[in-house]
């Protein structure tokens, strides 16, 4: 039993990781990005490709990982996101646009990806960091798995701290709550919408980089798969809520860990969908999300 809690836990953070940028631009400048897997994905094979050439340490990789996701991230909002807003009728049509051009945006990066792997696994063997596995009192957990508990815990801990003490942060929490408002009250929406954007970029990086290192080996449709899971664990936890998306992280791998321990594993990913529709049915603002309140 404690064996699938550590698992669930490692499991959880890594769609921690994941959740969180893809959370923080949805519930503040309200971008659902479609693209946010393909960015999580391109990271980790940015990281791959250079690792094959120089022999590099794990926060080498992290810190190129991330660069290449921010890079990527503000990219994406600067050549495809702001177009459409411009030329959108209204803001709620500029969202759906917004969704439709995120998927076409994520084909870009995959089809790059898989020319390059010929759609085969890839994984970081060539670099320095090598993951040891520890067993205590029966329980076997590896420095990879404590690494990404860690990582994950502190840098949610980081990001709601800062959206909820810093100057900036409350500036962005309140383009989620009344954009026109704020934008009244001298809030730059273009740099916060770029900021936010950069670091959603960031985190996904850093979340492609260590479940590479987790898994040993990840696929260029990876952060498909991923993508429904961050995006249950939103709704679960409330759409603009970072503390929300901690709980739907874990508790989202930890029902995951479960249907796997009690089921021969066919049903593993259904438990995402399965947690979509019923918060949309008995709880839509989800466990921690406001009512909404934004004036279009």
């Amino acid at each position: 039993m404690l064996q699938d809690l550590i698992n669930a836990l490692s499991l959880g953070s890594i769609y921690l990781l994941f959740a969180l940028g893809m959370s923080l631009v949805w519930g503040t400048i309200g971008i659902l990005n479609f693209a946010h897997g393909a960015i999580f994905m391109f990271a980790a094979f940015a990281s791959y490709v250079i690792v094959e050439q120089v022999r590099l340490p794990m926060l080498a990789l992290i810190v190129i990982g991330a660069l290449v996701g921010a890079a990527l991230s503000v990219a994406v909002q600067v050549l495809a996101f702001q177009p459409i807003l411009q030329r959108a009728k209204d803001l709620r049509s500029g969202e759906m646009q917004i969704l439709i051009g995120g998927i076409g945006v994520a084909a870009i990066p995959l089809a790059v990806a898989e020319e390059e792997t010929g759609s085969n696994p890839f994984g970081f063997s060539a670099s320095s960091y090598a993951t040891k596995t520890y067993v205590l009192l029966g329980f076997r957990i590896t420095n990879t798995q404590i690494l990404v508990v860690a990582a994950a815990l502190l840098i949610a801990v980081a990001v709601i701290a800062w959206l909820r003490m810093s100057r900036s942060g409350l500036a962005l929490r309140s383009l989620g709550v009344d954009p026109e408002t704020a934008s009244l009250m001298g809030v730059n929406r273009r740099v916060l919408g770029l900021g936010s954007m950069a670091v959603a970029g960031a985190l996904a990086g850093f979340a492609g980089v260590m479940l590479t290192y987790h898994l040993g080996a990840i696929t260029p449709d990876s952060g498909d798969t991923l993508l429904i899971k961050a995006f249950a664990a939103v709704i679960l936890g409330g759409v603009g809520s970072m503390a929300g998306v901690v709980v739907g992280s874990y508790v989202l791998a930890l029902a995951e860990t479960i249907v796997l321990t009690q089921t021969s594993g066919l049903w593993v990913d259904a438990v995402s969908f399965g947690v979509i529709l019923a918060v949309l049915l008995f709880k839509s603002e989800g466990l921690f999300g406001r009512k909404e309140v934004r004036r279009t």
